[in-house]
């Protein structure tokens, strides 16, 4: 998962491309309204610069009107700021332009290192925390930026000489235009709203508890226990919910009717944290004993750590008191508070789709619903069904079966990898030959390495890019006291994916402005094609005609599994909304109502069961802000970009090609990258092409 830095992220969330160009004045805004003054300076300055500058003189006064506060001055405070700050022609705009990105730069940068060192023994496994660690990961250094922009007029220069556009004029027009008309709309995107500067630290400390709680819930799995106190899983495997619970299931596929027992048990877990029954005491806790079939808690028997055991030690079976959605409950709340100050779009949701995807709701919906929907898979659910040799559960929702060497040894591939790299300076030593194995010559091999530093994570790893083209992206990657696993190399390549990206689209774009790429989903998709390769990275065969439809019907059941959980993230902040007074509790049962029912309308009838929760586990849910449609979405962006790269049969380069587009409109973005529009149906296409294959 990419880890946008704490100010972009706020930015990108709450500041991102107006829904129109003609900005309405938030409620309660007060404002000099336009009226002789307007009049007589749209004169003077068009007698001074000449009638062609007439209509962006109009726009640019209108923009500045809309956001000019009483407290930003009188009618003659306006007239002297506009008659000195107006960039009349093409070369003082040039000007302007130039000074405008070095500084932000600058500042955007500086601020993403502060908050990134703020930061970081929260996000690093670099010992026990401090209590002040909290503190720290809650501080924003950007938090006021944009309302000292106002208020040192800086946002009025740029809202009076860059015109605001909206998606619409983006999606008609954006084909056309140059990038330095890209890059201004990225610049006036920056001050679109004026969100005071106690909304952005309310939003930040809300995501720094969020973060905090996450990258804290492990399960023991040693001491998960059956009804005879038998232990199911090996000492020492401590597992963060729920990127690691998924993936020691899915690992238990290559064990046959032997995983059977683990998978369920996983499955069970996962059940007992979505509906708050898991018991409390058994988070993060080695010192006892779990049986999650009976929610029995007892003292454990061994020792797993190097916590000792107190005597008489009784643990209680009470459950987690309804957290998990108390923290989602903060978070909405604290996102909320950002909704009077944005007129065009009014809500978290509509800036999530609308602004920060640039994709309409109802356009993602109908995407997710598509693959969701699609008649192939219960064709693809039987092809599964023919090889597990048994009727499909609720957790064969992570099957893996599909995917290029699933019936290896992970075991062998741990120790394998645990020896390569016992520690993340090891796997910082070897991206070279990483990166050379994807694709890349030996000199961008280099040097995209020299951009990249290793961290070891506290919680399950993430990309944190950099915002100054002078600094480093950073990898977290986690790494056991014996050397990185399987589950570890596969989440470090997925990240480096994100990285590489990261590099590109900074260093090597033509406007810093654009730096980055459409949305999240793009960063995804680039980053699945990076994981998708690890398994070659360590030496295994490439794939034939029937491993790549393997890879095809892989890529289509990930896309099914994910695509319901977007749909339940999207339905849980509708209800959020349509809810605002709501009490955790009462949050919990809607989460496990929506989850139910997405379940039983595209689920149950191929994994058959009923009013299944496992859709609700998902812990971006609760600490990514309305994050997981990216993920489907990502998916199939990902086809569409593998299969390009297949065509011209170079990584590196047409991954380079693809990542130094910059931040355009989605369509517009895939269809210089590909040569099509952004959906499902070239991963459908392919999908249909793996079936007859297979057959």
């Amino acid at each position: 998962m990419k880890r946008l830095g704490l100010v972009p992220l706020i930015l990108f969330a709450l500041v991102s491309p107006t829904a129109g160009a003609q900005v309405p004045r938030p409620a309660g805004q007060s404002s000099a309204e336009p009226g002789p003054v307007t009049a007589r300076l749209t004169q003077e300055l068009v007698a001074q610069y000449g009638e062609g500058q007439s209509a962006r003189i109009q726009r640019g006064l209108q923009q500045t009107r809309t956001f000019w506060r009483a407290a930003d001055g009188d009618e003659r405070t306006f007239e002297a700021f506009v008659r000195a700050q107006f960039a009349g022609d093409a070369k003082a705009l040039d000007a302007l332009f130039q000074r405008l990105e070095f500084v932000l730069e600058s500042h955007f940068g500086h601020a993403h290192e502060i908050g990134r060192d703020f930061r970081w023994h929260t996000d690093l496994d670099l010992g026990p925390m401090l209590p002040i660690d909290e503190l720290l990961s809650g501080y924003d250094a950007g938090a006021h930026f944009i309302e000292d922009a106002f208020t040192s007029k800086l946002a009025f220069v740029v809202l009076l000489n860059f015109p605001l556009s909206s998606l619409e004029e983006r999606l008609q027009g954006g084909e056309t235009w140059t990038r330095r008309q890209w890059a201004e709309a990225r610049l006036v995107d920056l001050f679109a709203k004026r969100i005071p500067a106690e909304v952005n630290q309310a939003f930040a400390e809300a995501s720094g508890q969020a973060e905090r709680y996450i990258a804290s819930y492990n399960i023991w799995m040693h001491h998960l226990v059956d009804a005879k106190g038998q232990r199911l899983f090996e000492p020492k495997k401590r597992l963060l919910s729920h990127w690691n619970l998924r993936d020691e299931l899915k690992s238990r596929y290559a064990q046959g009717p032997a995983g059977l027992v683990h998978q369920r048990t996983i499955q069970k877990v996962m059940e007992r944290i979505v509906t708050q029954t898991i018991p409390a005491a058994v988070i993060d806790n080695p010192l006892v004993d779990w049986n999650p079939l009976t929610n029995e808690v007892k003292a454990a028997s061994v020792q797993d750590s190097d916590r000792p055991i107190p005597a008489g030690f009784k643990p209680s079976a009470a459950p987690e008191p309804d957290t998990r959605y108390k923290v989602l409950l903060d978070c909405f709340l604290a996102a909320r508070q950002a909704d009077p100050f944005s007129p065009t779009a009014p809500t978290h949701i509509a800036r999530s789709f609308d602004e920060g995807r640039q994709l309409p709701e109802v356009r993602v919906k109908q995407m997710l619903e598509t693959a969701c929907g699609s008649p192939l898979v219960k064709q693809v659910a039987q092809v599964i069904e023919r090889r597990l040799g048994r009727k499909l559960e609720p957790f064969d929702i992570w099957f893996n079966g599909f995917r290029p060497g699933a019936g290896l040894d992970e075991a062998k591939l741990d120790a394998l990898l645990k020896a390569k790299y016992p520690t993340p300076a090891a796997y910082k030593a070897d991206m070279p030959n990483l990166l050379r194995g994807l694709g890349f010559s030996p000199e961008r091999s280099a040097w995209l390495a020299s951009r990249i530093e290793v961290d070891p994570a506290r919680g399950s790893g993430h990309a944190m890019g950099a915002q100054r083209r002078a600094d480093n992206a950073h990898l977290r990657t986690r790494v056991g006291r014996d050397g990185m696993d399987y589950k570890g190399f596969n989440i470090a390549v997925h990240e480096m994916g994100h990285n590489v990206e990261q590099t590109f689209s900074l260093v090597n774009v033509d406007h810093w402005l654009l730096n980055g790429v459409p949305n999240t989903a793009f960063t995804e998709a680039l980053a699945f094609v990076f994981q998708a390769q690890d398994l070659k990275l360590l030496g295994q065969p490439l794939p034939d005609q029937k491993a790549l439809a393997e890879k095809a019907l892989n890529d289509f059941w990930m896309t099914y599994e994910i695509a319901g959980v977007g749909l339940v993230d999207t339905a849980v902040w509708h209800w959020m909304y349509d809810h605002p007074a709501a009490t955790p509790t009462q949050l919990k049962e809607a989460v496990l109502a929506i989850s139910k029912e997405v379940w039983n309308r595209y689920y149950a009838p191929v994994l058959g069961q009923k009013d299944c929760v496992l859709l609700g586990i998902y812990s971006h849910m609760i600490h990514s802000f309305l994050y997981l449609p990216d993920y489907s979405i990502g998916h199939m962006i990902a086809f569409q970009i593998e299969h390009e790269i297949d065509k011209t049969g170079k990584l590196g380069e047409t991954f380079e090609r693809m990542a130094t587009q910059g931040r355009l409109t989605p369509d517009l973005w895939m269809k210089k990258a590909t040569g099509r529009p952004v959906g499902p149906e070239a991963l459908l296409e392919a999908t249909t092409k793996a079936l007859a294959t297979l057959r």
